[in-house]
């Protein structure tokens, strides 16, 4: 069994060639001593192309209160505008038509792109689980590395402690049968 299948066997459980990516990653950066983790968000806004960025900004400006406020500042201009303003002239006379068009047209628009948003950042979610479980891995592996460090100190240690033990007893009984009269006693 190889060094590779030893510790891979000892950590997960398995021999090196049953890892997965993700634990091949973990236990090459626990070998080399490298940190894992990494700012999730900046690596996420990396890997985002232009039109990413651009349906969360829109999503961003659509779910506000300032987008809520403003719209409805913009239905009562409109709504006032051609009931009582211009009663004769109105360019979008009751029941708005036109505006009823342009808010279908918004709505149509609007809602794929706050879907986009919504999965992009579900995949981000998903990202930084991923993330989360490396770290959580790595930790791990690290832990058993350190408890398994320990045992071998201590088993190591006992072992020494029990030797100079015997080799105290077995002193003692050279005293004893040589007739030191103060350990006689003992």
């Amino acid at each position: 069994m190889s060094h590779l299948d030893e510790i891979s066997h000892l950590l997960f459980g398995k021999m090196s060639d049953e890892l997965g990516a993700v634990e091949r990653r973990v236990l090459h950066k626990a070998k080399e001593q490298k940190i894992l983790s990494e700012d999730t968000n900046a690596a996420f806004v990396a890997s985002q192309g232009f039109g990413d960025r651009l349906s969360d900004s829109i999503a961003r400006v659509g779910g506000s209160w300032g987008f809520i406020i403003g719209f409805i500042v913009f239905l009562a201009v409109w709504t006032t505008a051609n009931t009582v303003l211009l009663m004769r002239e109105a360019f979008d006379p009751y029941p708005f038509i036109f505006l009823n068009l342009l808010l279908s047209m918004v709505a149509a628009l609007q809602a794929p792109i706050i879907m986009m948003s919504q999965n992009r950042q579900a995949m981000k979610d998903r990202f930084d689980a991923s993330k989360d479980y490396e770290v959580n891995l790595k930790s791990e592996v690290e832990l058993i590395s350190l408890h398994h460090k320990i045992d071998t100190v201590l088993l190591r240690e006992i072992t020494e402690l029990r030797a100079d033990v015997g080799r105290l007893q077995a002193q003692l009984e050279r005293y004893r049968e040589n007739g030191d009269p103060q350990i006689r006693g003992a």
